[in-house]
C-alpha cells in the first residue's frame, strides 16, 4: 500500500500480536518498521490529508483532529497491553519506511535510555477540582434597601471567605501530590486545564502526571481512593479527584503533547 508512514510510537521487538481488528489513523491497520534492535509502529496515511500543507490545515480542523487523536490513541493502548511503548507526537509523518528508519537512528541513544527508564512502567493521571458555592445573601428587609457600607462589607466577607477555601483546597491538592509522588517514581505538575477549553466545573488546582511501575499500580490506585475517601468538603468547596489510567507514558517520553 502507498501513502505516508504515520508513526505512533517506538518500542522494543515484542512477540504477541496486537488486536486483529485494530486499525488506526485513516483506519490503516498499525504494522512495525524494525531497525536496528527497535521497532517503530506505523500506519500508511495518504497524502492528501498528512503532507505538509493539508496536515497544517487540518490541525485547525478540530472534528478532524479529534478523530486522528483517538485513532492515535487506540493503537498506543493497545501497544500499551503488550510492551512498553514510547510514544510519538502527534501527527508524526515520513515520506516512506525509509525515512521512519532514518528517524530511528537518528535518536537511537535516546530512544534506548528512555525505554530503559520506562520500561514496566505506566502513567497514571491525577486531577483535583473545587467547586465554591457563592454564599447566599439574605435579602434586604422590604422598604429598607442595604447601604453601600452594608453592600461593601458584605461583599469584603464574601472574596475573604472564597480566598480562604480556594486556599483549603490549594492546600489540599499539595498534601496529595506529596503523599502521590512519594508512591512514584517520578511526576509531572502540568499546567491547570482551563474550564472553558475542557468543559469541566470547577477550578483546576492539580493537574499531574505519575509515573509508577505496573506491578504497583494497584497499590497507588488504593492510595488515590482512600484519599478521596478522606475528604470531600472543605467549607463551601465541593473537592472532586479524578484518576485516569494506565497510560503510556507520554508525560515522561520527551515529547511534546
Amino acid at each position: 500500500m502507498t501513502g505516508l508512514r504515520y508513526v505512533y510510537a517506538v518500542c522494543r521487538p515484542f512477540d504477541t500480536p496486537l488486536q486483529a481488528q485494530l486499525t488506526g489513523v485513516a483506519d490503516d491497520p498499525p504494522r512495525v518498521v524494525p531497525h536496528h534492535g527497535l521497532v517503530a509502529v506505523v500506519s500508511h496515511v495518504p497524502e492528501r490529508d498528512f503532507a505538509e500543507e493539508p496536515l497544517r490545515r487540518h490541525l485547525e480542523d478540530l472534528d478532524w483532529l479529534t478523530a486522528v487523536a483517538r485513532a492515535h490513541q487506540g493503537v498506543i493502548d493497545a501497544l500499551t497491553v503488550v510492551t512498553t511503548p514510547l510514544p510519538l507526537r502527534l501527527g508524526t509523518v515520513f515520506r516512506d519506511d525509509s525515512g521512519v528508519r532514518v528517524m530511528i537512528e537518528e535518536r537511537e541513544e535516546d530512544f534506548r535510555r528512555t525505554l530503559a527508564r520506562l520500561e514496566g512502567r505506566v502513567e497514571w493521571g491525577v486531577k483535583v477540582y473545587a467547586e465554591i458555592e457563592a454564599p447566599r445573601q439574605a435579602p434586604a428587609p422590604a422598604g429598607k434597601p442595604a447601604s453601600g457600607r452594608d453592600y461593601l462589607r458584605q461583599r469584603r466577607m464574601r472574596v475573604q471567605s472564597n480566598e480562604e477555601t480556594w486556599q483549603k483546597c490549594e492546600e489540599f491538592a499539595s498534601r496529595l501530590h506529596a503523599t502521590l509522588s512519594a508512591h512514584a517514581e517520578d511526576f509531572r505538575l502540568h499546567a491547570p486545564q482551563n474550564p472553558k477549553l475542557s468543559g469541566v466545573s470547577g477550578r483546576n488546582v492539580l493537574n499531574a502526571a505519575y509515573l509508577v511501575p505496573r506491578s504497583s499500580s494497584e497499590e497507588f490506585v488504593e492510595l488515590v481512593d482512600r484519599t478521596k475517601d478522606e475528604k470531600m468538603m472543605v467549607d463551601d468547596a465541593g473537592i472532586r479527584v479524578e484518576l485516569t489510567g494506565p497510560w503510556a507514558a507520554y508525560s515522561f517520553a520527551g515529547e511534546e503533547q
